[in-house]
């Protein structure tokens, strides 16, 4: 195993509505994986963590 490997992110979070009733934001997250130039959208924090897990266990 290699003690030297690093798998970077940038994480974005654009508000992309307010429900008007609730107040409740709802947020579109991009992440980016560095090292790839990847980027990829999500609609919750659970789903870029899994996804971030994921690419971290690749490299």
């Amino acid at each position: 195993m290699d003690h030297h490997q690093i798998a970077s992110f940038v994480v974005r979070f654009q508000l992309a509505a307010v429900d008007k009733e609730t107040g409740r934001k709802q947020w579109r997250i991009k992440v980016t994986h560095v090292q790839e130039e990847r980027e990829t959208l999500f609609e919750s924090i659970v789903e870029a963590m899994e996804f971030m897990q994921e690419m971290a266990n690749e490299a």
